[in-house]
């Protein structure tokens, strides 16, 4: 077991992997990853899957079993047999966990994200589909998102809420777990059952704002607002979850939702590669990470201070961000629309090459 990522895993953090692909099931790999590298939960998105689909044969024989499906069929069906084997690898950490680890996500098609109902019927659709407990249907933090976060909590199906980058928004999303949580009960469902994570990005915030402040002349704020955005949510997290509202739910069994802290890892190669996993570390996140980064981690990354009760801290340096002339309201719609742009693009993207394989099969 790397001592490096046991360490992280005992300060508190869920150290998940951002990426899956057919071959890092059939050759061990993720496997290893959960015995020697502290795993204990997978995310995905379009993106991912479309670069898993891109290369090599490892779908070339259900594929051809495929022939005849529709493009989306056959997207449907490849995905959510990856995500299905996955669950299986790591049943018994879900077990072991009671159910807030060994999960394994898989994403509602991007071009659903500004529509509530086409969402939540695709989110019952996949849940469905995948047919394990420890599946986490990943739901975009937009507007139309929120309502279907609530029905598809209200229905008894385990979220992960993605796209998450402003604090307003997070806090519009813990509402919109609780609201679900709430009509869950009302209905008689077991809340112990329902758990979700809120994927708040930190990478791409300081993209987004460095590129700001280097127009403004402000290198001196350079590389703080991603973490220092993180503090605030953080904050906004233990108020919520500390609050009167979720102690009535959770002495009926609620989980609370946890943070997920992703898009960690480092674009700007002047940035120490391990910043957004050092810098996050608190009992009870979790941290899901691109492979790069956890290997980065695990060969020098050093476990910092916890970031419990420094919420004010992050708020100082973006009450500088906002007094130096970065419109932050700007930023956070900005990152949201480029995000849900970016996995539509993938999503073409993986239907382009789902449908020329498709093509391919039929004429083999």
């Amino acid at each position: 077991m790397n001592g490096r990522l046991a360490a992280l895993a005992q300060a508190g953090v869920s150290i998940w992997l951002d990426d899956l692909s057919r071959d890092r099931i059939d050759s061990g790999n993720l496997a290893e990853l959960i015995d020697g590298y502290s795993v204990v939960g997978v995310t995905t998105n379009p993106t991912i899957f479309a670069a898993a689909l891109a290369k090599g044969d490892a779908y070339t024989a259900q594929l051809r079993e495929l022939g005849d499906a529709s493009t989306s069929d056959a997207i449907t069906a490849l995905c959510t047999t990856d995500v299905r084997n996955a669950c299986d690898l790591f049943a018994d950490t879900y077990r072991a966990t009671h159910g807030f680890d060994g999960r394994v996500s898989i994403e509602v098609e991007p071009g659903l994200a500004n529509d509530t109902e086409a969402t939540i019927a695709q989110a019952a659709e996949l849940h469905d589909l995948v047919g394990r407990e420890n599946v986490l249907i990943k739901i975009p933090a937009t507007r139309e998102g929120l309502p279907a976060i609530t029905a598809s909590i209200a229905a008894g199906i385990s979220v992960n809420v993605t796209l998450i980058f402003s604090v307003e928004r997070y806090r519009e999303v813990m509402d919109a777990y609780l609201s679900g949580l709430e009509q869950a009960a009302a209905a008689g469902r077991d809340l112990s059952a329902i758990h979700s994570v809120a994927s708040f990005f930190v990478s791409r915030v300081d993209t987004e704002i460095d590129k700001r402040l280097a127009a403004l002349g402000r290198h001196d704020l350079a590389g703080k607002a991603g973490v220092a955005n993180a503090l605030v949510a953080f904050g906004a997290y233990q108020e919520v979850f500390g609050g009167g509202r979720f102690r009535a739910l959770a002495a009926q069994g609620a989980n609370p939702q946890r943070p997920l802290w992703a898009s960690t890892g480092t674009k700007d190669p002047a940035y120490p590669d391990t910043l957004y996993v050092s810098g996050l570390v608190a009992r009870g996140v979790v941290n899901t990470m691109p492979e790069k980064t956890m290997m980065a981690f695990a060969d020098h990354g050093e476990v910092e201070t916890s970031i419990e009760g420094r919420a004010a801290e992050g708020q100082s340096v973006l009450d500088q961000l906002t007094a130096a002339g970065i419109d932050l309201p700007d930023v956070f719609d900005t990152l949201e629309a480029e995000g849900v742009a970016k996995f539509v693009t993938s999503w073409n993207e993986l239907v382009a090459t789902v449908d020329a394989a498709l093509v391919s099969a039929r004429q083999g």
